[in-house]
């Protein structure tokens, strides 16, 4: 079984049985003609166009394993019916986890405005008083926060612990609701009224038809006032455009996106200059943790003819 791997990760710790062969390839050039009849591609930070190549050009294909945690990119490249595709899934949980903590405190801290100070020379007398403000000061610590996590999967499992041990109240919003690793989790019909008492509102939401813009006016105006908003999800999931009359406006206190619609995050955008928000540049999850080991499973697992771990797509006969 010939098998494709990116040039983007190190994966010298793949280990699976002999008689297969590795091909390491450019993910932003057409794939190789001697590579055409490969039945495995590995992808990881590929070129839409690289992308759209393969699934052109690759005749043999069987299986596209991505590292990324959301399959999307792969989906909208047009790789036949009969292609399975497995994502990334778990890979990136510890990562971004640690990455959407570290956006919310640095939101909760107004270390976006304690940067702006420190640049100007500014001593913010502002910030202290209204920290210790008795009216004011619940709006600077995650203990007593109600932080609700929407898109409760195994991202937030790994994010909800580290929440509540700082003393917030952490729920959950998935498609069906109930208790998931001891948290609430409602389901997206209650999100809009469940929002009028979350302070913190973390999204790590998959980019699909049906999350489409789902973070727009109508779920802002149901956030409690004053409250904040962390993306780690998909930049798809969010109207950029209420977003940013939201913070102009002050209905939201702050907001950090790790993505967005477009990317690289072009120097016209207007968000580069929208007040109160935080950007990243798609950094949460950008180092896969034992993709290696998921990787072997499927090619076992596809040659054998069993079920694929985090199949997103149809498995194909053995």
């Amino acid at each position: 079984m010939k098998i494709l791997i990116p040039d983007t990760t190190d994966l010298s710790d793949l280990i699976v049985d002999s008689g297969h062969e590795f091909v390491v390839y450019d993910v932003t050039a057409p794939i190789p003609a001697g590579a055409r009849d490969a039945e495995v591609l590995v992808v990881w930070r590929n070129t839409a166009e690289n992308l759209a190549d393969a699934a052109r050009t690759l005749g043999s294909l069987r299986l596209v394993q991505t590292l990324a945690a959301g399959p999307d990119a792969v989906l909208a490249a047009g790789f036949a019916p009969h292609v399975a595709v497995t994502s990334g899934r778990s890979l990136h949980d510890a990562t971004v986890a640690e990455h959407a903590l570290t956006l919310t405190l640095a939101l909760i801290r107004r270390l976006d405005r304690l940067g702006d100070a420190q640049r100007e020379s500014h001593w913010d007398e502002g910030f202290l008083e209204a920290q210790r403000d008795p009216g004011t000061e619940s709006l600077y610590t995650l203990a007593g926060a109600s932080v609700c996590i929407w898109g409760f999967g195994s991202i937030a499992r790994t994010l909800a612990p580290m929440l509540a041990l700082l003393g917030a109240t952490v729920t959950g919003v998935a498609s069906s609701g109930g208790t998931r690793d001891g948290y609430e989790v409602i389901d997206d019909a209650g999100l809009p009224a469940h929002l009028a008492g979350v302070d913190v509102l973390i999204s790590l939401l998959p980019a699909t038809p049906a999350t489409e813009g789902a973070f727009g006016a109508a779920l802002i105006d149901a956030l409690k006032p004053g409250a904040v908003f962390v993306n780690v999800g998909r930049g798809a999931t969010v109207d950029e455009h209420a977003l940013i009359e939201a913070l102009t406006s002050g209905r939201l206190r702050a907001a950090a996106l790790d993505v967005m619609r477009q990317e690289p995050l072009p120097e016209s955008s207007p968000l580069w200059t929208t007040p109160n928000l935080v950007i990243t540049p798609h950094a949460a999850g950008n180092r896969p943790r034992g993709a290696a080991p998921l990787i072997a499973r499927n090619i076992r697992a596809l040659r054998d003819g069993m079920p694929l771990t985090n199949s997103v797509g149809p498995a194909p006969a053995p």
